[in-house]
């Protein structure tokens, strides 16, 4: 059986008229990396504090790693990391003494301290520079670096909040390629809130969707996907002018067509033969190079639901 890491039974939080978290029903299991999706003001930081102990639910339970969260909040923070909306770091300080503190704060002994602060800046690449002031450092080497203090008692759950925001391409995907490889080595289970759907499609094996403090869905990226039985053509070439954009929007089996430089995304209605529109396109003068069918991205689910629920 499955060990649970992240039980909500009915949990709610209200400030005021406003319902922050309305209801919420799921359940985490242990080892894997859960990716929460949500606008802004949809109520997941307010989750991550109601599951850390930091608030009191205005009804409902939770349990997390089996403690309850009402009366067992000790226990949970002891066993937890977080890294939530400031990054937890002393900016005069030096990578290697930051992590060295927070390690006598965890009462870790020194041989174990050393070891780990040397095993965490390795593989965050980060030791040959352990000895910098941290204020020196980029906004993504800091992360990483926050990312390990989260990490650095071998908590078994950790809850990052949002943690690639702000960062560039190249800093976010090194920073989700250590994330991937240190869980797998470890296990522990990480507790992910994104804006970023292509992140949370990459790391993320199951996924829930929150807005205005509901849970609209939860699943595997793919179980989502099927959510919108919505399949989509893409169509790479060239020639894509706003005369044949129109005569593909006026044919009733698509529902939306974007273009990306050389690239035309086709939003379809239901499965079809696409013959018919890369002839079309063809006639009116379209270069195609390259046409691929596809099912709906995570982002397009988000979207769809998003919809829905306005």
């Amino acid at each position: 059986m499955t060990e649970i890491a992240i039980r909500t039974e009915n949990l709610s939080r209200d400030f005021g008229s406003v319902k922050a978290v309305d209801g919420l029903l799921m359940e985490v299991p242990s080892g894997i990396i859960f990716g929460f999706l949500g606008p802004n003001a949809s109520g997941k930081t307010t989750t991550i504090n109601l599951l850390l102990g930091l608030l009191e639910p205005t009804s409902g339970r939770a349990e997390v790693l089996g403690f309850d969260t009402r009366t067992q909040t000790s226990e949970i923070r002891t066993r937890s990391g977080a890294l939530l909306e400031y990054p937890g770091l002393y900016e005069q300080m030096s990578a290697e003494d930051n992590l060295e503190f927070y390690g006598r704060v965890w009462k870790m002994g020194a041989a174990e301290r050393q070891a780990r602060v040397k095993e965490l800046l390795a593989h965050f690449g980060l030791w040959e520079r352990r000895r910098e002031s941290v204020e020196k450092w980029s906004r993504g080497m800091k992360q990483k670096l926050a990312t390990a203090r989260a990490l650095l008692h071998r908590p078994s759950l950790v809850f990052l909040d949002e943690p690639t925001a702000g960062l560039d391409v190249v800093a976010a995907a090194s920073l989700r390629d250590d994330l991937a490889g240190l869980t797998a080595r470890e296990g522990v289970t990480v507790f992910l809130t994104t804006h970023n759907m292509v992140e949370a499609e990459r790391l993320c094996r199951l996924v829930a969707v929150i807005r205005q403090g509901r849970l609209l869905a939860v699943g595997h990226p793919d179980e989502l996907r099927a959510h919108t039985d919505s399949p989509h053509v893409e169509v790479a070439g060239s020639g894509f002018n706003e005369h044949v954009l129109g005569l593909l929007r006026a044919r009733p089996e698509v529902s939306a067509v974007e273009v990306q430089d050389r690239r035309l995304s086709i939003q379809l209605r239901q499965e079809m033969d696409v013959a018919p529109l890369v002839s079309l396109m063809v006639s009116a003068g379209v270069q195609v190079e390259e046409v691929r069918k596809g099912k709906a991205s995570l982002e397009e689910v988000f979207l769809t639901l998003m919809e829905e629920e306005r």
